[in-house]
């Protein structure tokens, strides 16, 4: 990593910490960098538009694409979880959420109120 991109990536940790979300503070523990950042939002825009369009989206090709963007996650799906989680929580990409996951009993409570 060269000395800009250091530099870059320390500049986008402080912006996660100074806005303290719990969205921000799964990016701050995993060390995501701001360019993986916006390549997973492309990702979650994606799969909206999917839906937009009828077409099917499912966890395992979500967490696929995620393991793409973000190798150093070594296959967590709980982080995959917990960032679309994040996400519909913030009232982005609710319903890419509920379609990934809303059949799993332990987020059932979770879409419940989502809906």
């Amino acid at each position: 990593m060269s000395m800009e991109e250091r530099i870059e990536q320390l500049e986008f940790q402080i912006e996660l910490l100074f806005n303290n979300t719990e969205l921000d503070r799964l990016m701050f523990e995993y060390k995501i960098t701001r360019t993986q950042y916006q390549n997973i939002m492309d990702l979650m825009e994606s799969l909206e538009n999917k839906l937009s369009n009828g077409e099917e989206i499912s966890a395992p090709i979500y967490e696929a694409n995620v393991y793409e963007i973000v190798p150093q996650i070594n296959r967590d799906y709980h982080f995959c979880e917990l960032m679309a989680l994040d996400f519909a929580k913030n009232g982005r990409w609710k319903d890419v959420f509920i379609e990934l996951y809303g059949n799993e009993l332990k987020f059932k409570s979770i879409v419940e109120e989502m809906r």
